[in-house]
């Protein structure tokens, strides 16, 4: 089978306390005088004390284009990939030449050279090293990219490859955007990065292994969250369906996806979920009936680092094995869900 060898995070270079945010936001998108009972509310729902961003705070009420913000994406995402892949592989014991391929998400800046074509020679990999940056996914790309890898290695099963993932949230935020969705995505999202290192199953490496994964895409739901993509950047489409978007689907995917291995839900010893947001992360565990306490780090994660995007459901990885490693030989399941709207599974043997 597949093994994850190795999962390291990093976070971007500014950290600051949610009240510190939620001030800077009023001075921003609110007019003169308004009344902020309605933001205040709204980021303290969010349950998240503090978050790490790009810039200094001081920035983001600064005028600028969608030019100026990708530049930034690109200065930080960069040595921000660099820290994360040399980590992994560092967890991993293997060196930046044993890797085969590379796969690189974000869907929050963009890069041409992509970034992962720029780690190439930071990181001493090897030239003929193949690449594969992915946009688009959102929140669900840590999932579907160790998915995408565990197909790749199937075929493969000498081959290390590594996913990067790097997610710089706060530079989609809209100045003077009093909307809802801009004031949730602004008490939510933070910035970080996350690598996970897979080997093939000749490699004889140790780590969580790769038993499975199932995607599923539900029609006529592409509106509940997204980009509109605009002269000023990336606008924030975040509609308050997707809580029983979750509710409607989940259960059932997940049961059937088990069933195929012979499982119930009383089989997994560990759910390693994306911190969608609290409404996010209560239908999830009101749809599947998990037991108190089942989605602790990821509420924890969401507490101390906000939501992540992609780059959050591998730190709730990595968080699961340093924190609550479950039993060896035991299954667990991987979850997220993004924009489309879709949800991937993987399923894991600890």
């Amino acid at each position: 089978m597949t093994r994850i060898a190795a999962v390291h995070g990093v976070l971007a270079p500014h950290r600051y306390s949610q009240r510190e945010i939620t001030d800077m936001v009023a001075r921003t998108c609110l007019p003169d005088g308004a009344d902020r009972r309605l933001l205040d509310r709204l980021h303290t729902s969010a349950r998240v004390s503090g978050r790490a961003m790009a810039m200094p705070l001081e920035r983001y009420a600064e005028p600028g284009d969608f030019g100026d913000t990708n530049d930034v994406f690109i200065e930080t995402a960069v040595p921000l990939g660099e820290e994360a892949v040399a980590g992994a592989l560092d967890a991993a014991g293997l060196s930046p030449r044993d890797v085969d391929l590379l796969m690189f998400t974000s869907v929050t800046g963009i890069a041409a050279p992509s970034v992962d074509a720029r780690l190439v020679g930071r990181l001493g990999l090897r030239p003929d090293v193949k690449r594969l940056p992915v946009f688009g996914l959102g929140c669900v790309a840590g999932a579907a990219g160790l998915a995408r890898i565990h197909d790749h290695l199937l075929g493969r099963p000498d081959d290390v490859a590594v996913l990067l993932s790097v997610e710089l949230c706060s530079l989609t935020f809209q100045p003077d955007d009093a909307s809802p969705a801009n004031l949730v995505a602004s008490g939510l999202f933070g910035d970080g990065a996350a690598a996970a290192v897979l080997c093939g199953a000749r490699r004889g490496a140790g780590g969580p292994a790769v038993v499975e994964t199932r995607s599923h895409l539900y029609p006529d739901t592409e509106h509940v969250m997204g980009w509109d993509i605009t002269g000023s950047g990336f606008r924030v489409l975040l509609d308050p369906g997707v809580p029983d978007v979750v509710r409607k689907n989940l259960a059932a995917d997940v049961d059937g996806f088990l069933a195929d291995h012979g499982l119930t839900r009383d089989d997994i010893t560990a759910w390693v979920c994306h911190p969608g947001g609290p409404k996010v992360l209560t239908a999830v565990e009101e749809s599947l009936d998990l037991p108190a306490g089942a989605l602790d780090v990821t509420w924890r994660s969401l507490d101390s680092i906000g939501n992540l995007s992609s780059s959050s459901v591998l730190h709730v990885l990595r968080d699961t094995l340093a924190e609550r490693r479950p039993q060896a030989g035991t299954a667990g399941l991987l979850l997220a869900m993004g924009p489309g709207f879709c949800a991937e599974l993987v399923l894991l043997r600890w």
